[in-house]
């Protein structure tokens, strides 16, 4: 089955990464088995935290829903060995119900060697009729091909037929049918013509339909006698089909794609070329299949689920490709459109871990203790122990109800959280994009980082750093201005450091600033405090 995967936003925190968690580990107990959860970027030391207490690891990191060549539904014919008969390529080729036109050809190892087509084939045969000629063909192949016995002792000798095939009729010159040693005769009941042979010391002689005199069994030759059932014309064209596909196959200019290459790239080189089909490899080179063109027509998409976010900027590179099956939120209606009519659940809460809760309520399961105490730690990290204005009345009991099965304390679970959250030694980079966000409101593109602490007066010492890295970034992504949120959890408030238009803030929270800097008291949330309080001054 193809994965459903499970993700919450970029830059994801506590809430995003665990609702993702539980929302797939619901869907599977329920007997779907093929919801996936995934984050879209490095895990905080807040959530390493909180995983590593409750015994998880972390989820896959997706990089991209664009649809890619392991998405598609491929061709997946043999793989052929270079040193298989073309005979058996041709069997393959004829028989295959899914009307495969070429089959890749690998070395040992399974890497790539060739390609063969029916067109190979038919090219090679018309060939055989203009020079008559096999070199170095196995035993093995020609008695394997020829359904053939190997008649006298000589022939046990020998490893690799070469010659002129010929057919030897019945006629009263026999010097005119072939003089040469290097051939390969087809006859019938024709013991003058084998005698000539042995004579001659040619390199093997093919019986058809004949029985040989067993005065030649045990003659002292070179010359390797085979039967075959099968009439001297049919015997002469298998004969040709004896040979290694290595000799067939086209082994040069070939052109190939990986499973991780993305279809809108791999179309624009299949335009440019005329294949009938391409050998795709894997990540060890290995070959995995074939794609032709019909499979690029409807290629399948990836689906995901999205949680704790509905906005394409804070989703996944490639979201407009995959097919968005479900939404599970707790923040404003943004700007994701979906093909169709999806399940969609956004509800007025703190945390949308709350919401995948009372899903599992919903359904009649409880989550596993190590399960509820991660549910615990979300709820109380993205409500920020109760303080946030997004916190309501369901939030907490629900985490009382997840820390009770889980037994954990929701006040030192909520302290060992903010703690780690608050780490000053960390580098500057890590601490801002650990909870960022970009929004587009009435034609302003702006950025905020929000870190939750529990002493913002040592996290303001490093003031300057902060500054320097907002202004670098501003001017990479074109913001029109910055916003960073260091929100006390004792203070109950936020010091706000900001770059932009300065009256923006005063404005929106009627305050003065002071050197990029104020201090908002009871604003602990940025989406319900700080993102509507912008978008009610910008309309």
């Amino acid at each position: 089955m193809e994965p459903i995967y499970v993700t919450g936003h970029r830059n994801p925190d506590t809430d995003s990464i665990v609702s993702a968690m539980a929302y797939a580990a619901l869907r599977n107990a329920l007997g779907d088995r093929e919801f996936v959860p995934a984050r879209l970027g490095h895990l905080s030391d807040e959530t390493k935290l909180v995983l590593d207490r409750f015994g998880f690891e972390p989820p896959m990191l997706l990089n991209t829903m664009r649809t890619q060549v392991l998405d598609l539904n491929y061709d997946t014919p043999p793989a052929l060995n270079a040193a298989v008969t073309v005979n058996r390529a041709w069997t393959i080729l004829r028989q295959d119900d899914r009307h495969i036109q070429s089959l890749p050809v690998v070395n040992n190892d399974g890497t790539l060697y060739g390609m063969l087509s029916s067109s190979e084939i038919a090219a090679y045969d018309v060939m055989s009729i203009e020079r008559p000629y096999v070199e170095d063909v196995p035993l093995f192949n020609l008695l394997s091909v020829l359904e053939g016995k190997i008649l006298n002792e000589a022939g046990h000798q020998v490893d690799k037929i070469s010659g002129e095939v010929t057919i030897a009729l019945p006629q009263a010159h026999p010097e005119l049918c072939f003089s040469q040693k290097n051939t390969v005769l087809l006859c019938g009941q024709q013991d003058d013509m084998v005698e000539r042979a042995i004579e001659l010391g040619v390199s093997c002689v093919v019986l058809c339909q004949a029985t040989l005199d067993p005065r030649f069994r045990e003659a002292p030759t070179s010359t390797c006698i085979i039967s075959t059932p099968f009439d001297a014309y049919k015997a002469a064209r298998l004969i040709y089909q004896a040979v290694s596909i290595s000799h067939v196959c086209r082994t040069q200019d070939l052109l190939s794609f990986h499973l991780t290459d993305f279809v809108d790239d791999v179309q624009e080189v299949v335009i440019k070329t005329r294949y009938r089909s391409y050998p795709i490899l894997d990540e060890n080179e290995k070959v995995v299949g074939t794609l032709s063109r019909y499979h690029l027509i409807r290629p399948r998409r990836k689906r995901v689920v999205l949680v704790d976010h509905n906005e394409i900027s804070q989703s996944v590179p490639g979201l407009e490709q995959a097919e968005i099956l479900e939404i599970i939120d707790h923040h404003r209606l943004a700007d994701i459109q979906t093909t169709g009519p999806i399940y969609f659940r956004n509800e007025p809460v703190g945390s949308t871990a709350t919401i995948v809760a009372s899903m599992y309520q919903e359904k009649g399961l409880m989550p596993e203790p190590n399960l509820a105490g991660l549910i615990a730690a979300a709820i109380v990290a993205d409500t920020v122990m109760f303080k946030s204005p997004t916190c309501t009345e369901r939030d907490r009991r629900m985490a009382a109800r997840m820390a009770r099965i889980s037994g954990v304390s929701l006040d030192e679970l909520g302290q060992s959280i903010f703690a780690a959250s608050s780490t000053l030694d960390k580098p500057v980079e890590d601490l801002f994009f650990s909870d960022f966000k970009d929004f587009h409101i009435a034609r302003h593109h702006f950025g905020v980082a929000q870190i939750t602490c529990i002493d913002s007066a040592r996290m303001l010492e490093r003031k300057q750093e902060f500054l320097d890295l907002m202004r670098k970034t501003m001017a990479e992504r074109h913001y029109s201005m910055m916003l960073l949120m260091l929100t006390d959890v004792l203070l109950v408030g936020t010091q706000l450091i900001y770059l932009g238009d300065t009256d923006t803030i005063t404005q929106a929270f009627g305050v003065e600033l002071k050197d990029d800097t104020c201090f908002l008291p009871k604003v602990v949330s940025r989406k319900k405090q700080i993102i509507p309080a912008l978008s009610a001054l910008w309309g």
